[in-house]
């Protein structure tokens, strides 16, 4: 699972991550003068592009550096393996965008230009056609015709019917979670051809048995989902020799290199396997992985890479790639760790039915890190927090790791935008509560609802996995699921107790304000009007927000105020809103644990997707002061090696790049290792 921040909002989500002793090297930093870091790259459209810094980089040994290039190495070389998987002709596309951007030697002063530049910054952002966050087509703010005199001044070759596609209604939304639309038909997405039905889907895993009923195998986590010329379904699976395999050699090339430098045994024994996993394409390697990476806890760097979050999937069975590399910060892990050894109290003491409560909560460990490289469906776009594996199965017998990414989080809050609160903030108690005590809380939500939120509860025996039984509403209800955790424990004395924070009461109050404000309200900046909910966190944080606000109506626990034609929301009865909390989360865990279809789709269906169309409008109107985009996301710091005579490495140096455009270029260049047509 992963946790992302837009616009100053936490989001939760589905990843998980790793970390002998450290030897450190001391620099002597105090004849240098700091030199004020210069956070923001680029801004377009509605994007925020930042930097983040790898504190600390100087105290690693050279060892530990060299893994940190060789898993950072190896999750860049997969790079177009996700744009692949985001849409067929995103590679096409993007190769002509970027000849015409080099190439162009005409007028780059007029506003037809500029909107060409904004375009392919867009595209580069989202790593396709298709709007990162809100799944929708791009829209080009020029036209056909200028693009096609681009694409001839350029001597640019890109097909007709592909130019037709940028410029029109087909293939409009990457991921179609209107089942009305056709959940597959209504997607553009690149796991299934065309023409294959979710019936068709569901028939042909339905056939597959996993030799353990009670550890079933992830189908369909590494595969396209093809019709071959008999009209019979068969998997194009992703592996060496397979699809994607001349990207999925480099990978292999390079986690080759970072096993040879490995902290340690156990380290080294689960890249092992991660390289198995990529040569065979085993789902069996595949959870072997995970369970030696979850045991694999010593060292100081960890990572994730593979086909990991299925949220771009509208049947949940397909795993996007990512990478993240990343490097123990041992004063705040130290802090958070609090959370984790107390993950069975909160089991204990949650409102769960006592049959849906896991007796034994194992395993579960939580690190703030620092991140050094992103790749993937992590990259631009990037979460603040994950947790993995996925695999229920896994979760419950071994556990999970859950990370908190601190030198990311230092960046969003380093470079925010101000005044939002104020504007949709109901008053001036709100306001306080949110500069005490807004980011002690969003840490301690984002740590409950990783470490304990999705470690939390049981599925009856007998009951399928959630992508069997809750089908396109797995993600959004266990997203919800794992907040609603994260709420009901964030109003508990039990964290002043445990240290965690001076005042539980406060920081609990303005827990709630900041969620219901921005499920109720502040995040509809990110839709246009008119438009319904599609995106899985988005849906969460307004079914969650929308059912307690419905149900403390007879007592008045959420008003609805309007003052000078503005809305705003008033929390009067805390106590009584932590109740509902509560009894939301029992029936959430009840649908999960029962697999209980209509019921999640009922609450999702009845309180997630519609806006209320007036409240919009307005949020809209009363935002278009704030200058700052609603979406951020990071360009990575660059790590370069320096040889010996020999071809050693012997040192490894941290640069930024200076433009958002110098570093998808330079990905162009040297990862670009599959065809166009995959």
């Amino acid at each position: 699972m992963k946790v992302l921040k837009i616009a100053g909002v936490l989001l939760a989500t589905s990843v998980s991550f790793i970390c002998n002793s450290q030897v450190t090297r001391t620099a002597d930093v105090s004849k240098t003068k700091e030199v004020p870091f210069e956070y923001i790259v680029d801004q377009f459209a509605d994007i925020k592009v930042l930097r983040y810094q790898i504190p600390g980089w100087e105290n690693l040994t050279l060892n530990e550096q060299k893994l940190v290039y060789y898993l950072t190495q190896a999750g860049t070389s997969g790079r177009d393996i996700m744009w692949d998987q985001h849409y067929k002709y995103n590679l096409k596309i993007r190769k002509a965008l970027e000849q015409i951007y080099q190439n162009y030697k005409g007028d780059k002063t007029t506003g037809d230009w500029k909107n060409f530049e904004i375009y392919l910054k867009r595209v580069w952002f989202s790593n396709g056609i298709h709007h990162h966050y809100s799944n929708d087509k791009i829209k080009p703010q020029f036209s056909k015709n200028y693009f096609e005199k681009l694409l001839v001044s350029t001597k640019t070759s890109l097909s007709p019917a592909i130019v037709e596609i940028i410029f029109n209604d087909a293939d409009s939304k990457r991921v179609n979670l209107d089942e009305s639309k056709g959940l597959l038909e209504g997607s553009a997405i690149n796991f299934y051809d065309k023409g294959i039905t979710a019936k068709e889907v569901e028939e042909f895993y339905a056939k597959m048995k996993s030799p353990d009923p009670a550890k079933p195998y992830s189908f369909g986590l590494n595969s396209k989902l093809t019709r071959n010329s008999n009209g019979q379904l068969e998997e194009k699976v992703w592996k060496s020799k397979g699809m994607y395999g001349s990207a999925i050699d480099k990978i292999i090339f390079w986690l080759e290199k970072a096993k040879g430098v490995a902290e340690n045994k156990k380290q080294a024994d689960a890249l092992s396997l991660l390289i198995d996993f990529y040569k065979t394409g085993s789902l069996k390697t595949w959870d072997d992985y995970n369970i030696a990476w979850l045991q694999a806890t010593e060292g100081n760097i960890d990572y994730i890479n593979g086909f990991v979050e299925v949220y771009n999937d509208p049947l949940g069975y397909r795993g996007s790639y990512e990478g993240i590399v990343q490097i123990k910060d041992f004063d705040m892990s130290a802090k958070m760790e609090v959370v984790s050894k107390n993950a069975q109290w909160f089991e204990d003491n949650s409102p769960l039915l006592p049959n849906h409560k896991k007796k034994n909560v194992v395993g579960i460990s939580y690190k703030t890190v620092i991140v050094a490289g992103e790749s993937g469906d992590s990259s631009p776009s990037t979460p603040i927090g994950v947790n993995l594996p996925n695999a229920d199965w896994i979760r419950a017998a071994y556990g999970s790791k859950s990370v908190s990414l601190g030198n990311i989080i230092e960046s969003y809050n380093k470079s925010g935008g101000k005044g939002r609160l104020q504007e949709f903030a109901n008053d001036d108690e709100e306001i306080e509560l949110a500069k005490k005590y807004g980011e002690i809380g969003d840490k301690l939500h984002t740590a409950l609802h990783e470490v304990v939120g999705h470690a939390s509860g049981q599925i009856n025996p007998g009951v399928g996995t959630p992508k069997e039984t809750l089908k396109s509403y797995a993600s959004t209800l266990e997203e919800g699921r794992a907040d609603l955790v994260g709420l009901y424990y964030a109003y508990s004395p039990k964290l002043q107790e445990l240290g965690l924070v001076d005042d539980w009461k406060k920081m609990g109050m303005e827990s709630y304000d900041s969620y219901i404000r921005n499920g109720l309200m502040t995040q509809l900046i990110r839709l246009e009007l008119g438009a319904n909910i599609e995106e899985a966190h988005m849906r969460n944080r307004q079914w969650v927000s929308a059912w307690v606000f419905e149900k403390g109506q007879k007592d008045n626990v959420i008003e609805k105020l309007t003052r000078n034609g503005k809305t705003y929301f008033n929390i009067t009865d805390y106590d009584k809103l932590h109740e509902l909390f509560g009894e939301l989360l029992r029936e959430v865990q009840r649908i999960k644990s029962e697999g209980d279809y209509e019921a999640g789709k009922s609450l999702v269906e009845n309180y997630g997707v519609k806006v209320n169309q007036q409240l919009h409008a307005e949020v809209l109107e009363r935002n278009k002061q704030f200058t700052s985009p609603p979406y951020s996301g990071f360009v990575n710091p660059i790590l370069v090696p320096k040889l010996n005579k020999k071809g050693n490495i012997i040192s490894i140096e941290v640069k930024q790049p200076k433009t958002f455009a110098e570093q998808m270029l330079s990905y162009s260049r040297n990862f670009s290792f599959l065809p166009l047509e995959n």
